[in-house]
């Protein structure tokens, strides 16, 4: 597969390759609401703090987005957005190559960028993440442009689009995204149809139903029995004809009688030449007829489900219900979108939106809660670590998403911190009040720490038992820790009937694997139910076990810190 060449390619995946793991440190007084919970604000590089966090959280992310700086020389207060092209495209290479480690199986990541390194990023993404893993890009129409003459300042048309770029973590498991839709308020729709001479279709009602008068069955493509009835006595009535019955305005009509508002059409399915088919074999007739049968697939898959057929060529009924979306008593005909999506009017007065000012690089929150709506479920842990104003943070917070929100600069503390603080707090900006948001639940705040090693080659002070012992499990099974683990036991865990050990002062009374010490790891390990284990990996200060000894008890001794991987 064609890979990209920059001047610096193999110093630059050499050096990030070489960044050490770093520890992660609570700061208690920026923490805020409930101080046991999953969600966290890291303030630091953005490379240091993925490297600290991949013991915990490898293989565990459903979604990531990220709109990193667009490196278009529209430089603002909060990044530097003039890098030069191949220093941005180091940065860029090195941070997703450990996102990718993040996704979980049915992951997937959503990367925001305009024109000018769109098409640079995605040969990147096609080697990170593989060609076959490449889900769609999106063009986001974010302004409006005014005026006659499209408000030309140069020889290049003005920009109103950017991008994003979806990839899986692996195409063949990822989850299915749900619907994007665009909403239109039925009266407004029907009053701009009318206007733009669009024939609008759903002009009926089946006000009643009648009594259904069974004839038969047939069957699917599949065997299954499909039950046919003849309606008797029903009512079908225009809107025009409710209008004037009611005394109702027509926006009125469509409020009362959404659900049974329809439209006739004829489908190219295999159903309806069945029935007509089995009607015929009967010597039927009627003016309505319906089915009812368990869809193999589609919306209504694996529950029972009532068709309607109008006259000679059984005309099947298209429901208005199937199509719209009643949201705080006003009906919606809902639109579902493609890879062109506007949000043009969101970004209208955005500057201020979450009670923090981020000119020039914030995107709106209904766009990362229509993301997270396609691809996540409550519970699910999203992330992103280009956090800027902590937009993401904010609607991962309301949507009651799991977060890692990760910021390199100041504004970490003067925007995002302060902006969640609110979200806990119950502000009201943004998808609060779609999401019926009314405050609750907390964040936890850290900076980088130490690295790993100190210049002497010798592992860092504030190196404790707990970080010490996420890194040694990580990079022997490359899996994460358990999160939840509290304990400062020396056995680490139990990966492919290998178990890990580390020998530390938090974890056991020694530092030296005895014979002694080997029999009581042996016992704790029988106890946890891990007897049948097929070797015991072992780190520790020193061994005063011979080499003998150690292989025929099944045990590989590494030594602290000279056997500890840096990276």
């Amino acid at each position: 597969m064609p890979i990209l060449h920059w001047l610096t390619r193999s110093a630059d995946i050499e050096a990030a390759s070489q960044v050490q793991y770093r520890v992660l440190e609570e700061v208690d007084s920026l923490h805020y609401g409930d101080k046991n919970s999953d969600n966290l604000l890291i303030q630091g590089d953005n490379l240091d703090a993925l490297k600290a966090l991949l013991p915990y959280y490898a293989g565990q992310v459903k979604c990531i987005y990220i709109d990193p700086p667009y490196n278009s020389g529209n430089a603002f207060d909060h990044y530097d957005d003039n890098l030069e092209h191949t220093l941005w495209l180091s940065i860029m290479y090195s941070r997703l190559e450990l996102l990718r480690d993040f996704l979980h199986e049915t992951g997937s990541i959503w990367i925001q960028i305009d024109d000018d390194e769109c098409h640079y990023l995605k040969v990147i993404c096609d080697e990170i993440f593989g060609r076959a893993n490449f889900v769609n890009m999106i063009s986001v129409n974010m302004k409006n442009i005014a005026g006659a003459s499209g408000g030309g300042e140069d020889k290049k048309l003005k920009k109103n689009c950017e991008y994003i770029l979806i990839y899986a973590k692996n195409y063949s498991s990822m989850d299915i995204f749900r619907g994007a839709y665009k909403y239109e308020e039925i009266g407004a729709l029907v009053e701009r149809y009318r206007e733009e001479d669009i024939s609008w279709k759903y002009t009926t009602a089946l006000v009643n139903p009648g009594q259904k008068i069974y004839l038969g069955a047939t069957v699917d493509g599949n065997g299954e029995e499909i039950s046919i009835y003849r309606r008797e006595n029903f009512i079908i009535k225009s809107v025009g004809q409710l209008m004037k019955e009611n005394s109702l305005s027509e926006r009125e009509v469509y409020q009362k009688y959404a659900k049974c508002l329809f439209q006739t059409a004829m489908p190219q399915s295999s159903i309806r030449p069945r029935v007509m088919e089995k009607v015929k074999e009967l010597r039927e007739t009627g003016e309505l007829f319906s089915i009812e049968y368990v869809p193999r697939s589609g919306r209504n898959k694996g529950h029972k489900y009532e068709q309607f057929y109008k006259g000679e060529s059984f005309r099947l009924f298209a429901w208005l219900r199937d199509v719209s979306e009643e949201k705080e008593g006003i009906l919606y005909k809902k639109t579902l979108l493609g890879t062109y999506w506007d949000f043009a009017s969101d970004t209208k007065n955005l500057t201020k939106e979450g009670s923090v000012e981020f000119p020039n690089g914030k995107k709106p929150e209904a766009l990362v809660s229509r993301i997270f709506s396609m691809t996540t479920s409550p519970g699910d842990l999203v992330m992103d670590t280009f956090l800027g104003s902590g937009t993401t943070a904010a609607v991962a917070h309301k949507m009651g998403r799991r977060y890692i929100g990760v910021e390199m600069g100041e504004h970490c503390v003067t925007h995002c911190q302060p902006r969640l603080v609110k979200v806990v707090d119950g502000e009201q900006g943004g998808i609060s009040k779609s999401q019926n948001w009314q405050g609750g639940g907390g964040f936890r705040f850290y900076r980088l720490g130490a690295p790993l090693f100190n210049e002497e080659g010798l592992i860092s002070r504030e190196v404790t038992f707990k970080n010490l012992s996420a890194h040694i499990w990580f990079s022997e099974t490359y899996s994460p820790i358990a999160t939840g683990r509290t304990d400062t036991s020396a056995i680490l865990g139990v990966h492919d009937d290998v178990a890990y050990v580390v020998l530390h002062p938090e974890s056991s009374s020694t530092e030296v694997l005895t014979s002694v010490v080997l029999r009581k790891l042996k016992d704790e390990l029988e106890l946890q139910g891990y007897s049948e284990v097929k070797k015991i990996v072992v780190y520790g200060e020193s061994c005063r076990m011979g080499d003998d000894r150690l292989r025929e008890q099944g045990v590989v001794f590494k030594q602290i810190p000279y056997d500890v991987k840096a990276r």
